[in-house]
């Protein structure tokens, strides 16, 4: 009985030995086999795409670890990259692994690409129901390459079509392919069998809004331009965010929702997330008297901007300047929307600028502005303007005391997807306008041959273009002109040039001319939605016609700025402030600009 335990014992250890010896050799034939580095990969049999192409396709490189499987996961890659680019009947001739040494392998490729597969015939199951339309817009693949991506471009055109038809919910798929070898032409066709279906006709019966808590619903749906009882279209849909975002009222308003609720309505539901509208900023300082001849005054600025008032859409702004002891700005402003709910816009405005030592000049201003779409509008404008010189002891001559009646028309379009922070879209902006004025003084200065009746003419354009080139990466560039022309110009008709809002690394108004022209170009780095970084170059022109009674010289100059900023959004605003350089400045030299942007 001990012998017969003995011989079980030896032969289980020696069972146990020599598995233990084939583990082991199992082990080390591995860890020499994936030790290996692939350190050549060669390609051979490939005419339509290059050798780059297949690499990149299979992403395994030189110096790359040998694996199991390896052969597999290339002809998965490869097979995949060709089908996208409609690529169906190539074969592989060999992949293969070829050792050259004890940790070097030579990986081979060789592969027949074969020729492109071929859109054939296209069969449709579906309704009848706009079969032609569907028709012509299959027709584009017929005898076209089948790739994955045309089709469903095709397919977005159909879907596209039907969404705008009152179809939210229609769809096209692909049930089967057949492939076919011509052995005649030498061609390899694909048949593809469509099913297609358009769904439910639908219609907006209730437009439901949520997050407006001051804002009123007639507000957001006036604005969106979508009515209760009008047929789907995905397309003004799509628009909601873009129109909303005009309002300047909301955060970025995303795409609202479409659904169907228990009593089988179409409900259109608009989510907004409401924002600060009104503002509030301003700095004030005393400058003390130097000596004892003049007295201490104020200086900085007071923004009040009242924008959605009472959640009705009205605006108000009052603005105060103190810019040194002589130059003030006073402005107030009102805007009411929807003038008797009819698309018109009403504006009105009272200006007032005190020029140094010079001059008072008053403005009254109306506008009434026809919303012909969300994007597009037109305007006749009317403005009084009294001009005043400041009483002076020297009796030398600044302006005239002038009265003045203005009148013109304005085009804008406006296509930026966001007012603060666009991404795409431009914006153009075209005013002409005729000005009568007339001269009342000072007599001292008014000879026979003076003019006292004047007349100018003013032509204004903005254009400003944005485009999202890369993620998170937008470049703007806007051009921008003023010209002014007429007999006997005074210093309070000219337009300035300089500053935050026009040529930047220059002081604020530093340029007056007849004719002005400027522009901005801006890299932006996108840090969120509305707040970016950005480098820019500006170039600015004036010409200041001369002028021999008045022993005024003509004065032209170019000029160039160039820096970087930040735009952020704040509780008060949107703050932009930016470091700029004029040309031939240093570091030291250099100005910062900043601003606030809650425009009126």
């Amino acid at each position: 009985m001990s012998e017969a335990k003995n011989l079980i014992f030896n032969l289980a250890l020696r069972l146990f030995t020599t598995f233990r010896v084939t583990l082991l050799l199992y082990s080390l034939i591995n860890s020499i086999l994936y030790s290996q580095t692939i350190s050549k990969i060669e390609i051979s049999g490939a005419k339509i795409f290059s050798e780059n192409n297949y690499l990149s396709w299979i992403n395994i490189s030189p110096r790359q670890k040998y694996f199991n499987g390896i052969e597999d996961s290339l002809r998965t890659r490869i097979a995949s990259a060709l089908n996208e680019r409609g690529y169906y009947n190539f074969s592989f001739n060999n992949i293969s692994t070829e050792k050259i040494d004890s940790v070097k392998t030579l990986l081979k490729i060789n592969i027949t690409e074969g020729i492109p597969t071929l859109i054939n015939k296209i069969y449709v199951s579906s309704p009848d129901k706009d079969s032609v339309i569907v028709n012509n817009i299959l027709s584009q693949l017929e005898k076209e390459i089948f790739i994955k991506t045309t089709i469903e471009s095709v397919f977005s055109e159909i879907i596209d079509h039907y969404e705008n038809k009152g179809f939210p919910f229609a769809s096209v798929k692909i049930e089967s392919v057949e492939f076919i070898n011509d052995s005649t032409s030498n061609n390899h066709f694909v048949n593809l069998y469509l099913s297609m279906d358009d769904g439910t006709k639908s219609t907006i019966d209730k437009i439901e809004i949520a997050g407006n808590d001051k804002t009123k619903d007639y507000v957001i749906t006036r604005a969106v331009q979508i009515r209760t009882g009008e047929e789907y279209s995905q397309k003004n849909i799509d628009a909601v965010p873009e129109k909303l975002n005009r309002l300047r009222f909301f955060e970025p308003v995303e795409q609202p929702d479409f659904y169907f609720n228990s009593k089988k309505e179409g409900v259109l539901k608009i989510s907004v997330k409401e924002k600060e509208t009104n503002f509030f900023d301003g700095i004030a300082g005393y400058v003390p008297a130097v000596n004892d001849k003049e007295s201490g005054y104020l200086t900085g600025f007071v923004n009040v901007n009242l924008r959605n008032l009472f959640g009705t859409g009205r605006a108000a702004s009052f603005r105060w300047q103190q810019e040194n002891r002589y130059s003030q700005e006073l402005e107030l402003r009102y805007l009411e929307p929807w003038l008797f709910g009819f698309p018109f816009n009403l504006e009105v405005g009272l200006f007032q600028r005190k020029q140094d030592s010079t001059y008072v000049q008053r403005n009254f201003e109306g506008r009434l502005e026809f919303l012909a779409t969300s994007e597009i509008s037109a305007s006749v404008l009317a403005a009084v303007r009294s001009t005043i010189p400041t009483e002076q002891n020297s009796k030398l001559f600044t302006v005239f005391n002038s009265s003045a009646f203005t009148s013109g028309v304005n085009l804008r379009i406006d296509t930026r997807d966001d007012f603060y922070s666009p991404t795409e879209g431009i914006f153009f902006n075209n005013t002409y306008s005729y000005t009568s004025k007339k001269i009342n003084g000072p007599a001292d200065f008014i000879t026979p041959t003076t003019n006292t009746k004047v007349t100018l003419q003013r032509l204004e354009f903005d254009f400003v273009f944005f485009k999202q080139f890369f993620n998170r990466q937008v470049a703007a560039l806007g051009v921008h002109g003023r010209e002014l022309r007429g007999d006997d110009v005074e210093l309070s008709d000219l337009y300035f040039l300089g500053g935050t809002n026009s040529l930047r690394g220059y002081r604020e108004k530093q340029f007056q001319g007849n004719r002005i022209l400027w522009s901005n170009l801006e890299y932006r780095l996108l840090l969120s939605r509305r707040s970016f970084v950005f480098l820019f170059f500006d170039g600015g022109y004036f010409l200041r016609n001369g002028d021999r009674q008045k022993s005024i010289p003509e004065n032209s100059s170019f000029k160039i700025g160039y820096g970087f900023g930040l735009n952020i959004e704040t509780g008060l605003g949107v703050l932009v402030v930016s470091f700029a350089l004029a040309k031939g400045d240093s570091f030291s030299e250099g100005k910062i600009h900043f601003g606030i942007i809650n425009k009126f």
